[in-house]
């Protein structure tokens, strides 16, 4: 079994006896461990592992008779009070990176932001709060989306165990002008973007050496969900961190492009102030016009960016792109 899915199951373990101050026999345990995990299957042999695994770790655990079962529970050093210090910048800090956060309220993710936020509300003193109210009025969050996951914490919680356990997903999936359908997907992990939610992962029903099997699943298009007694593994040569930086307007994949827009002076200002992605190239041309380059493995990933620059942006290559770009403005100019 995988290190990191041990260490899951032994941190819901622990979050169980906290739950139940007076302890649980091991077949409660393993019940709670297995409704809490969407596991199909665990045997008391390996939650008893897991106890005294906790316990050589140091966690206060105890095991004691009572009415003829074993019942194991936190001791009095799990229980101790651990006081929490912060500064006012770093409360500042969390403030915003909390506000930022925004659209995971109501998942399980911000439910724990919202949960420590408070836990530092309670202990820390009134001085340090005045401070950080002081600080507070230097700096604003302003734009992030009105929406949030509040509705979709379940799935958010389904999607989340089978990234940690490898587990497939069976999803009902709408796709943009289209009928849900059934999907198997392999999640390979989550990304906050632009305040929309996507799962980075695998089409289970397309071959490995299909290019465009891996891709970006929005959480909002998913109906439902729930994992499958069926692992999976992510692929060697897979490099999460190069395959989001190739993203552009919720778009990834394996196949790139290369797109050439030539740029006047102003709009060659907010393209700086604001980039398309990370590895754009911009540079200036004799006529005083700039040519921005960039890649993406989509063409809409850039064709409403462009869109958006109206005359202040021309699209050079590739002609495909170029086409696309000529329909819709025709198809927009008859409808005025």
């Amino acid at each position: 079994m995988a290190r990191n899915e041990q260490l899951i199951r032994q941190l819901t373990l622990y979050n169980i006896l906290e739950a139940h101050r007076y302890g649980l026999t091991l077949d409660d345990l393993r019940r709670e461990l297995i409704d809490s995990l969407g596991l199909s299957s665990l045997s008391t042999r390996t939650v008893r592992r897991d106890l005294y695994a906790l316990r050589s770790s140091g966690f206060d655990i105890l095991d004691e008779e009572r009415g003829g079962r074993t019942v194991w529970k936190l001791g009095k050093l799990s229980r101790k009070t651990v006081r929490i210090q912060a500064s006012a910048m770093e409360l500042l800090a969390l403030s915003l990176g909390r506000e930022l956060l925004l659209p995971l309220s109501g998942t399980p993710i911000g439910q724990g932001i919202e949960s420590f936020w408070n836990r530092i509300q309670e202990k820390l003193p009134d001085g340090v709060w005045g401070h950080y109210r002081r600080l507070r009025q230097v700096l604003h969050v302003l734009g992030v989306p009105a929406k949030t996951y509040d509705k979709k914490k379940g799935i958010i919680s389904t999607i989340s165990r089978a990234i940690l356990n490898h587990q497939v997903v069976k999803a009902r999936y709408q796709s943009l002008d289209k009928p849900p359908r059934q999907r198997r997907i392999e999640p390979y992990a989550m990304a906050l973007w632009q305040g929309s939610l996507y799962v980075i992962g695998a089409d289970a029903e397309l071959s490995p050496e299909d290019p465009h099997r891996v891709r970006h699943w929005k959480i909002d298009r998913f109906r439902r969900a729930e994992t499958l007694d069926e692992r999976f593994r992510i692929p060697a040569g897979f490099d999460l961190e190069k395959f989001l930086s190739r993203s552009m307007g919720g778009f990834a994949g394996e196949r790139v492009e290369t797109y050439r827009i030539r740029l006047s002076a102003r709009a060659a200002e907010w393209v700086r102030e604001d980039p398309w992605q990370a590895q754009q190239k911009l540079q200036e041309e004799s006529d005083g016009s700039f040519i921005l380059t960039v890649t993406a493995p989509h063409p809409m990933a850039v064709i409403p960016r462009v869109l958006a620059l109206g005359r202040e942006a021309t699209l050079l290559e590739p002609p495909e792109a170029r086409e696309e770009i000529a329909k819709i403005l025709q198809e927009t100019a008859a409808r005025y």
